[in-house]
């Protein structure tokens, strides 16, 4: 199976190719959006590969939450590419993909959100346990039982904020070789969609706090 991934929810930007469970990725930190880089760069590394874009079986992508310009920009390429193509998508949660680039069993994923608010989801063996959620970092819900890793870039922001756990990784962040993964372990199954239907799941539906609400958390008019 071939698949192409993309995953540019957070700063991180990834794009892969699962080659019957050989992946190769290339990996870009921006944060100036990263639309000129995306599609050149998968072309370029399927190229490498000797694979064109009609040897592909499929696509995938991280739907979401992160950062809207992101996820519309990973969404849009994939079903740009999917119409064009006439492939099937799957779609993964950034969040799940987190978790599935840790590596480590019991994964607390937390993403900052802007607006001080972060992206919240738990996993247990890759078992959703805290279904993804945006909210307040104090008032992130916190998973039962010990040995929880707290893993995303939003504990390297709201350190003292966040559910207290005996380690964390504020460095991680979803890749695309772990949407690759976990989209091609999915394959056999009912997750594929339609072109049309690989839209980005957002968890949150406003880009920016209102002049009352950012006076209201301490800041200026």
């Amino acid at each position: 199976m071939r698949l192409l991934a993309l995953e540019t929810a957070t700063r991180r930007l990834s794009v892969a190719l699962w080659l019957d469970g050989q992946v190769q990725e290339r990996d870009l930190d921006s944060t100036t959006g990263g639309s000129e880089w995306l599609l050149p760069t998968a072309r370029a590394l399927m190229a490498d590969a000797g694979v064109a874009l009609t040897d592909l079986d499929g696509l995938a992508f991280g739907r979401g939450p992160g950062a809207f310009t992101g996820l519309r920009l990973a969404a849009g390429c994939v079903q740009g590419l999917a119409f064009g193509l006439d492939l099937p998508v799957i779609g993964i949660s950034s969040l799940e993909a987190l978790a599935e680039a840790s590596g480590e069993s019991k994964v607390y994923a937390c993403l900052d959100a802007r607006m001080h608010e972060v992206y919240v989801a738990a996993y247990l063996d890759g078992i959703e346990v805290i279904p993804p959620t945006v909210v307040a970092p104090a008032m992130a819900p916190v998973p039962l039982g010990d040995g929880w890793v707290g893993c995303g870039d939003a504990f390297a922001v709201y350190p003292s904020d966040l559910p207290r756990f005996e380690r964390t990784r504020p460095s991680l962040l979803p890749t695309a070789v772990a949407v690759a993964r976990l989209a091609a372990a999915r394959w056999s199954n009912a997750s594929r969609l339609s072109a049309g239907d690989a839209i980005p799941t957002y968890v949150r539906n406003r880009v920016a706090l209102t002049t009352a609400e950012r006076v209201a958390r301490g800041g200026v008019r």
